[in-house]
């Protein structure tokens, strides 16, 4: 078929609407990932071709509205929306939430553009809602479609909705809605800017839009204009007790709530926001939601041991017949039965209870539980000093470090954003697991989850603590509180829960397998010079490299060489701490050689200093690219290696003064 052109379509949403979901299923492979031009923000383009025509997607920053205080996410997408002008902008919505996703697409209309509307999640809208697609389109005078992104339902129609939008396009100026005891002002204020320009720009300035007000500035009389405006706003204020902008928000959800009434119709008697709302009294409660958070991550980290534990012994086991059959002998047979396997072993053994962990937090995410697990800590944090937002990217921290922490894109304030990205590395990332649940089992059987639970809670206290003294340092200001929806409960979806979490395992898979096997050739290369010495020796290279470093390490209680070395490459990755201590004791065994060399102190020590110290390299690089700075770079490494060694050297000298064993 002749191609037709080109049609540039904007993905717009709120954040958790589903919005990625659908550009994964428009573009599928056919995707690319790069930054906005001037800042660090990934964008996500993908097309698809259609009925002729090639179609060039852009997934937007998820974004609540066009507010007047802009987050980097919010900006970019106005940006875009207002000076990039795409040719169709689906509006990804919860379908079982139209009262409160309906205000962006709601505003863009008002501006004019040319809108899907998209009622994703609507399989779960059906459970409990009716909702009359059919009427909305010929109400707003849009294209509506439904879908349900996680099965793929109405992507199909979503092509020819937005193939229709665009040959179709809306030749009005814009949805009007009546603003009531504000026309007066408004129509006053429309003929003073010119009837040229659409009514929204007068609206926007009554709201204080600073893109809208900077515009009408530059306008032959645009002085007067803005001293009219003004002067309009505070008429305003004085006749009615509020300010334009809190009016001109309530009638729009004033119109937003009549409309849903119009084209929807709840199902029977259930009612499932108020399900929600009966729950939250419990688990958002304001003496019960942080025991009961407390609880979640407790039998968050048995279920990871309990479980995990029957199936990690059984890798083991392959790992050693493997390591049995390796045939020859020589360099290679060397390399691969000293260095690569024992290396590989000492991680992969633990794979199970890394997936059960990744498997429990995408059931807590897909359930909407980590929402309110990121409400119920807002309640700790505000009155430490750290903003309420800060709590969501401190706990997908417990993931991975570097998502985590361009996750606070997303914070509005600069110093917002600079202190939560300094605490996050103290959040316990799973290359952290191996650590604990080698040393863990080996020196604190049947404690395994209380241990690792500790450590856990420990990265949380640490956080707060090192926010609060930042702030007094180098900050000074009011904390906003977290002001954030909460989304209802669902019950997860088992197809997306699986997929979501094989493909976080499978990250960890390739990531850990790439770095060991490069660390554990490079060990096994040091271990072995200068030639003729024996392997992994104090008098091979990697030896004598750990013998300068361990009497630093002394006073912690783990103050032997081949500490000092899985420390100091544990800096390139924490999975490797694990990795490099199995190809140094590669020929002994770990599990034996650490419980020769460690006390049930010294080890718990251990932990200590490898939740803290150094972030990895990969968290290093993404700190510097997000604050741009290599003076808070510099002050993370050094806080934190300062920390760590504090902290683990108080744990065992207090713990050995008062000479009682922790089991």
């Amino acid at each position: 078929m002749e191609e037709k052109g080109f049609i540039r379509v904007a993905l717009a949403g709120h954040p958790n609407s589903g919005k990625t979901s659908v550009f994964n299923r428009l573009t599928g492979s056919k995707q690319h990932t790069g930054n906005w031009p001037g800042v660090t923000v990934e964008k996500k383009e993908g097309y698809f071709s259609y009925m002729g025509y090639k179609v060039i997607v852009t997934d937007l920053p998820g974004i609540y509205g066009l507010s007047s205080a802009y987050s980097i996410d919010e900006r970019i997408a106005k940006t875009f929306l207002t000076e990039e002008n795409p040719d169709v902008i689906v509006v990804v919505v919860d379908s079982t939430n139209l009262d409160r996703n309906l205000y962006l697409p709601i505003q863009l209309l008002e501006m004019g553009f040319n809108l899907v509307l998209d009622l994703n999640m609507i399989d779960e809208a059906r459970k409990f809602l009716k909702i009359n697609s059919t009427e909305l389109s010929r109400i707003l005078g849009i294209p509506v479609v439904e879908t349900a992104a996680n099965t793929g339902e109405g992507i199909e129609d979503l092509k020819k909705k937005i193939i229709e939008a665009f040959e179709k396009r809306r030749g009005d100026k814009g949805l009007k809605i009546d603003y009531g005891r504000l026309e007066d002002e408004i129509e006053r204020l429309w003929n003073l800017v010119g009837r040229e320009y659409p009514r929204w720009v007068v609206i926007r300035a009554l709201e204080e839009d600073q893109d809208v007000l900077n515009m009408i500035k530059g306008l032959e009389n645009g002085a007067e204009i803005i001293e009219e405006i003004k002067a309009s706003r505070d008429r305003i204020t004085r006749k009615f007790g509020f300010d334009p902008e809190t009016i001109i928000v309530e009638r729009r959800f004033g119109y937003i709530k009549g409309l849903v009434r119009r084209v929807t119709e709840r199902k029977g008697t259930e009612d499932r926001l108020a399900l929600s709302d009966k729950i939250d009294s419990i688990v958002t409660n304001r003496i019960l939601g942080i025991p009961i958070f407390t609880l979640v991550m407790f039998f968050t980290f048995e279920i990871v041991f309990k479980l995990g534990g029957p199936i990690s012994e059984l890798i083991d086991e392959a790992f050693i017949t493997l390591s049995g059959r390796i045939p020859g002998e020589g360099p290679i047979h060397s390399l691969l039965a000293e260095g690569v396997i024992p290396g590989l072993r000492a991680v992969l053994v633990f794979l199970p209870n890394i997936a059960l962990l990744f498997l429990v937090i995408t059931i807590l995410e897909d359930s909407g539980y980590m929402a309110r697990a990121a409400f119920v800590m807002d309640k700790i944090m505000h009155t430490m000093g750290l903003h309420g937002k800060s709590s969501i990217p401190m706990i997908l921290g417990f993931g991975c470090n570097v998502p985590a922490i361009m996750a606070t894109r997303t914070l509005e304030s600069e110093k917002d954003r600079i202190l939560t990205i300094m605490v996050i590395p103290l959040m316990s990332c799973s290359a952290r697991l191996p650590i604990y649940v080698l040393f863990s089992s080996v020196f604190f059987p049947g404690k395994e989850g209380v241990v690792l639970f500790s450590l856990y809670m420990l990265g949380i206290v640490l956080a707060v603590v090192v926010a609060k003294l930042l702030d007094t340092l180098f900050f000074k200001g009011e904390v906003a509180p977290l002001v954030m929806e909460l989304p209802p409960y669902r019950m997860p979806n088992l197809r997306g829960v699986l997929i979501q979490t094989w493909i976080r395992t499978e990250l960890f898979l390739r990531k850990a397998g790439m770095i060991i096997f490069s660390v554990s050739v490079l060990v096994w290369i040091l271990g072995n010079i200068p030639f003729g010495v024996e392997y992994a020796s104090e008098d091979s290279l990697i030896g004598k490299i750990g013998k300068s470093i361990s009497p630093l390490l002394e006073p912690a209680g783990f103050g032997f060489w081949q500490a000092a070395v899985s420390l100091l490459f544990g800096i390139l990755a924490k999975e490797v701490v694990v990795g490099t201590l199995g190809t140094l004791y590669g020929r002994e065994g770990l599990r034996e050689a650490i419980s020769r060399e460690f006390t049930p102190l010294s080890a718990y020590s251990f932990m200590i200093m490898s939740l803290i110290y150094i972030p990895c390299v990969a968290t290093v690089a993404v700190i510097r690219r997000e604050t741009n700075s290599w003076r808070w770079t510099a002050l993370a490494i050094s806080y934190s290696l300062l920390l760590g060694w504090i902290l683990s050297v108080l744990v065992y000298q207090v713990g050995s003064f008062f000479n009682e064993p922790i089991n």
